[in-house]
């Protein structure tokens, strides 16, 4: 299982402005029943993701997520990530995820974590 490549496609999702497009890449990236948690949201299934990522791409118009190195054994991946200014050096938003693979390769769970976020 390729997990790198998991993960490379799952920021893709985030970053899929296109609603067709991202809808396209979260059916084939994540399992039917999926679950996605982090500290503001939590969503099961591609309907309920999709609508996250639309919602993020909304309040964050214009800025892209950069994936760090991914550190993966057996179907568990962990990676930190970037969202900035398109070509910035200083990220806005800096995460940590942990994605667990189902058997049929797509994503069965991913648990986010906020390490830094903007001054309200």
């Amino acid at each position: 299982m390729d997990l790198q490549h998991l993960a490379e496609r799952y920021l893709a999702a985030w970053n899929e402005t296109d609603p067709a497009a991202r809808r396209k890449l979260v059916e084939e990236t994540w399992s039917a029943d999926g679950r996605y948690t982090d500290p503001l949201v939590e969503t099961c299934g591609h309907e309920q993701f999709d609508a996250a990522l639309a919602a993020v791409q909304a309040q964050f118009a214009g800025l892209v997520f950069r994936l760090g190195p991914v550190d993966a054994h057996h179907d568990v991946a962990r990676f930190t990530w970037e969202l900035a200014p398109e070509g910035a050096a200083e990220p806005l938003v800096v995460g940590f995820d942990v994605l667990t693979a189902a058997a049929d390769g797509r994503i069965a769970t991913v648990v986010g974590f906020l390490d830094k976020v903007p001054a309200a």
